[in-house]
């Protein structure tokens, strides 16, 4: 049951601007084994004690896979006009390598298909960080060969769908790949390396440059990234909290945007890097970019860690914002800041943006009437989209929204205990109910002048 929202003033965004929503693979899919799929990191990490918070797995997930026509026809109640998801490359190549399964490309086919009657268009993420188990086994992206086979994947793919796909995406939020999956673990393959995984960083880079080149020799039109991209604040004006805050700038939104756009690493970072880097390296990441994703959470506070400390840096609490069930501070105004600075630090470099991903994870559930009344989510994806269309206003190029997510899903090391989705999801029935969030995504959508939707 859905409860019409009334009328009001809605964010105001220019003409021919895109409004989607999001979606990763493992975190929906399901049908973990079925079709020929073979294991991905995710699978063995969430099938180990202690890794996930709520015990859960991505096994049956929102079952995506047997009810993606549904799905479908939700977003064509939206209104959306674009469709952010990820291929799950174990789907595709059980082992990462060698022979194709021809029932996961045609899963793709059918969805891409099917957003397409829908009047949907596709914007396809490569990895979304379900690395096929068997390449991990022999070093993951710690391995430089794992480029290559991701290059092949890529063109795989590309010669499949590039003729539907209208925005691709190769590697979503490198950064986050790095850090929590291989620098402190806490993610998927759950590797303890510290700054020891910074070879990370750059195979992932490398992986995207050598994926965009395979898309567009495939016919691929658009070609993108999605980082995630957060303005750093030092906890204090004392030097060691500045530069502390400096480094850790470097290390999140630097490390991925200075290579990609301006063919370079950090000067802070560049020592650290010199043993990976060969020759060619940095052209290849430099490949030209269609648009820039920004994938957007917070702000964060940081300080000098004490002397003895395994990072030169600790995240201090940011006080005075209302926060989402996740313990997210609330800061529209610092996506606004970012946008803003982002413009002026890469100028000429920087090419048109897209929010790629941008939501908050509030986990009220259906009254007794059947209504998921969401007002939370509501005020999060209203201000932050006012906050977009300052920037514009300001000069800023940015060409479409994405909220995240179409659907309350597997939360990663978080497991089902947080709730990001426009539509509630029962996971014991799978029965899906919209929340009052999505009537208000699919009334601002409507109201807005000549949109793509």
């Amino acid at each position: 049951m859905i409860v019409p929202v009334p009328d009001q003033s809605f964010p105001a965004l220019p003409p021919a601007f895109r409004f989607g929503t999001s979606t990763a693979s493992y975190q929906i899919e399901g049908a973990a084994t079925e079709d020929g799929k073979g294991p991905s990191i995710w699978d063995t990490f969430s099938a180990q004690p202690g890794r996930i918070n709520d015990g859960s797995t991505g096994d049956v997930a929102c079952d995506h896979y047997h009810r993606y026509d549904d799905d479908v026809a939700l977003m064509k109640d939206l209104g959306v006009g674009g469709y952010r998801f990820s291929l799950s490359w174990p789907r595709i190549q059980p082992t990462g390598s060698g022979q194709v399964n021809q029932k996961g490309l045609d899963f793709y086919d059918r969805l891409i298909d099917s957003l397409l009657n829908s009047g949907v268009r596709p914007m396809v993420t490569l990895y979304h960080w379900d690395l096929p188990q068997a390449l991990e086994d022999d070093g993951g992206w710690l391995n430089r060969a794992t480029i290559d086979r991701f290059a092949d994947f890529a063109s795989i793919v590309g010669e499949r769908f590039a003729d539907r796909v209208e925005h691709w995406v190769p590697i979503n939020e490198p950064n986050v790949v790095t850090l929590m999956g291989y620098s402190v673990g806490m993610h998927a393959p759950g590797r303890t390396l510290m700054f020891d995984a910074l070879p990370v960083a750059h195979h992932l880079l490398l992986g995207h440059g050598r994926a965009a080149i395979a898309l567009r020799e495939a016919g691929a039109s658009s070609v993108g990234c999605a980082n995630n991209h957060a303005p750093m604040w030092p906890a204090s004006e004392d030097a060691a909290d500045v530069g502390a805050t400096k480094l850790f700038d470097a290390l999140w939104n630097g490390m991925f945007l200075e290579p990609m756009l301006l063919g370079r690493y950090p000067v802070d970072l560049q020592p650290l890097l010199e043993d990976v880097i060969e020759p060619g390296d940095l052209a290849t990441i430099r490949q030209p970019l269609d648009f820039d994703g920004i994938n957007y959470d917070t702000p964060l506070r940081s300080a000098a860690a004490p002397e003895g400390a395994e990072m030169p840096f600790e995240f201090r609490e940011l006080v005075g914002y209302p926060t989402t069930d996740f313990g997210w501070p609330v800061v529209p105004d610092a996506l606004r800041e970012w946008l803003i600075m982002l413009r002026a630090r890469f100028r000429a470099a920087l090419p048109p943006l897209i929010i790629t991903e941008n939501g908050a994870a509030y986990s009220v559930g259906p009254d007794e009437s059947g209504v998921v009344d969401d007002q939370p989510r509501i005020d999060y994806i209203d201000s932050h989209l006012r906050a977009v269309a300052t920037a514009i206003q300001r000069g800023v190029d940015i060409r479409g929204y994405y909220a995240w997510s179409l659907l309350d899903n597997f939360e990663w090391t978080e497991g089902y205990t947080q709730r990001f989705g426009l539509v509630h999801v029962d996971y014991e029935t799978q029965v899906r109910t919209p929340k009052r969030s999505f009537q208000w995504y699919a009334d601002m959508i409507a109201a807005q002048p000549n949109s793509l939707g």
